[in-house]
């Protein structure tokens, strides 16, 4: 069963291509997402690698949490379920009477 990792601290310039070189060492890569910012379209800084296996994803936390990318010491652990939003009031919002 595929297993999603969050991988954070990356530089804005890391790549798809340098994370599939480097996690496909652990195991078989199902997926890779890089999260980018939607006003600027520059990445964020973090991500997200899906293992195919859980023992590839426990192999890549294993190796590379800790590890240095582009002079960035990455943290790779296994990704929560997202939060739902849609509770409250949808953000702040002031009154201007």
């Amino acid at each position: 069963m595929a297993k999603k990792l969050y991988v954070g601290n990356m530089a804005y310039s890391t790549t798809q291509e340098q994370l599939h070189d480097l996690f496909s060492q652990a195991g078989e890569i199902t997926e890779i997402t890089l999260i980018m910012d939607r006003d600027t379209g520059r990445p964020k800084g973090f991500g997200f690698v899906e293992m195919a296996t859980e023992e590839g994803a426990q192999e890549a936390i294993r190796r590379f949490n800790g590890q240095m990318l582009d002079n960035r010491t990455l943290t790779v652990n296994e990704a929560r379920p997202r939060e739902d939003r849609s509770s409250g009031n949808g953000g702040f919002r002031r009154n201007r009477y």
